[in-house]
């Protein structure tokens, strides 16, 4: 059980869904609202009503480099992100009833996001790029996620090079003071892995679930590899891939699903949980 703001999650009951608010220029998936307060606050209220139970926002884009992303993300200073996200947290918290949480992988933003009313903090880079996330949540006795993230594609065994780069993670927010109770662990779909990997570890999640016996999230909305293995779809045609991969994911013990298409995922949660739990 973990309580965020005024919600109470209870693992095991029912799968979590987690709705992505991209307040960026730049995002992969195409909803980028940067610049569009007003549009995001709306986008977040929508998908509130339409069943999710955790809002995550994001300043700025994840999305890595490589042949199906060009470039990759634009990276923007610790000013311009606070920039994008304080006025969006700031209205919503007014306003919504659900919990809200930053995502970001720099301290400062996540200090003053949770000052402003965010009530979690999820670490794309799992305290690698800015360990001082975690003194962050554990000051504020803030739930954190904490994402597997790594530069390279190279893996000796990717579930089980996961779950070791996952366990220092989760050690070393617990070194600092973050209670065990408050973490949650997202094996990263999509971040410093091939296709194959991606595959790979969606096989393996009961594995990993069952090795921390922490809540699980699992972030496979609209990614690439969904689109690179039904033969090159572009992000938006990728709904019915991403919510194959809710129900598989959700089969082996998932507890949150980050998405985009709430409305599609929620449905789709609560008829697998009518089945597996």
């Amino acid at each position: 059980m973990m309580k965020i703001k005024n919600s109470i999650l209870e693992w095991g009951s029912r799968t979590y869904v987690m709705g992505v608010l991209n307040i960026t220029d730049d995002s992969f998936s195409g909803d980028g609202l940067a610049g569009s307060a007003k549009v995001a606050i709306a986008k977040a209220l929508q998908m509130e009503k339409d069943g999710a139970d955790i809002i995550d926002i994001g300043g700025e884009s994840s999305k890595p480099p490589g042949t199906v992303y060009g470039k990759g993300a634009n990276l923007i200073s610790v000013k311009e992100e606070l920039e994008r996200v304080l006025p969006v947290i700031h209205e919503l918290a007014l306003v919504l009833k659900i919990p809200m949480s930053i995502d970001t992988y720099k301290a400062d933003v996540a200090e003053r996001a949770i000052k402003e009313g965010a009530s979690l903090i999820n670490d794309v880079w799992g305290l690698k790029k800015d360990p001082r996330i975690a003194s962050v949540a554990a000051k504020q006795k803030t739930p954190l996620i904490l994402m597997h993230n790594q530069s390279s594609y190279e893996y000796t065994n990717v579930t089980k090079d996961v779950i070791a780069s996952l366990e220092k993670s989760v050690l070393q927010a617990i070194d600092v003071g973050v209670l065990r109770e408050n973490i949650i662990v997202d094996p990263g779909i999509g971040f410093g892995k091939k296709t194959e990997h991606n595959l790979e570890i969606l096989r393996n999640l009961k594995k990993i679930r069952s090795h921390f016996h922490l809540p699980l999230l699992l972030g496979t909305s609209r990614k690439s590899f969904i689109g690179e293995t039904l033969g090159g779809l572009a992000p938006s045609d990728r709904l019915e891939g991403t919510l194959a991969t809710v129900a598989l994911g959700i089969t082996q013990g998932v507890d949150i699903m980050r998405v985009h298409d709430v409305k599609e995922a929620v449905r789709t949660a609560r008829m697998s949980d009518a089945v597996v739990r």
